[in-house]
């Protein structure tokens, strides 16, 4: 995992990563594991993957993710009437899914 995030600068594999699928699989596993009302990681564990910024939620992240993008285009273009041409599509996209 640490290599992975070395590489890209963020620790979020997709859990169907076809260059280590078993790294896919583990991370998916971590997030099960923390998710569950009797976690099944220590503390220890937990404290290693959030020191290299583990996301455990990524729709929550994903979220935050937009919403950060659209707080910039709103700062920048006084408006949220995002355009759906060129670097902005997906971000109208996804403010259209809100509305």
């Amino acid at each position: 995992l640490c290599a992975y995030k070395a590489r890209n600068g963020h620790c979020l594999v997709p859990h169907r990563y076809a260059q280590n699928k078993s790294l896919g699989y583990w991370v998916l596993e971590q997030r099960q594991q923390y998710k569950k009302k009797e976690r099944r990681l220590d503390s220890y564990r937990i404290q290693k993957l959030n020191d290299i910024g583990f996301v455990w939620n990524v729709l929550e992240h994903s979220w935050m993710k937009m919403y950060e993008e659209l707080k910039s285009f709103q700062q920048k273009n006084k408006h949220t009437i995002v355009p759906r041409s060129g670097t902005t599509k997906q971000l109208a996209d996804w403010v259209d899914d809100r509305r």
